[in-house]
């Protein structure tokens, strides 16, 4: 059975080895590719065609949000959760405005992450509860 084709996007490295290691680890997820920044992820995408895509916020060249809404236009099956250090109303609403289906900050727990990721891959939404908090202040 194929797991969960997933894209790793962030500007530092150390992040993207360790979630693809966070990844590896669990036998329904399925690390396809990484890219460092907006541009790259959009070319990833096309390259790849995964399911769940990690998106950091702040990158150079094209940043998380410009990226998930160019890729959920030219590739809708792709599920977006942003993945961030970032917890301000006005990046949650612009991320999910963009298409992004989870929003989660980089503290997350790896059981965390992985039911967001197979959430997300089933359609159903998920944020963090300080993301729900911002947005609902």
């Amino acid at each position: 059975m194929a797991g969960i084709r997933i894209l790793v996007v962030d500007d530092h490295a150390v992040i993207r080895s360790g979630l693809r290691k966070f990844l590896m680890v669990n036998r329904d997820l399925e690390p396809v590719g990484e890219a460092m920044d907006g541009i790259e992820a959009v070319r990833m995408v096309d390259l790849h065609k995964p399911d769940v895509i990690l998106m950091d916020l702040m990158m150079p060249e094209m940043d998380g949000i410009a990226a998930t809404r160019e890729i959920r236009q030219k590739y809708p099956p792709a599920q977006v959760i942003v993945l961030t250090s970032f917890l301000d109303a006005k990046l949650i609403r612009s991320a999910l405005q963009a298409g992004a289906i989870g929003y989660l900050e980089k503290n997350v727990t790896a059981s965390e992450l992985g039911n967001a990721i197979r959430s997300a891959h089933a359609g159903r939404m998920t944020l963090s509860p300080e993301a729900a908090q911002a947005i609902a202040n």
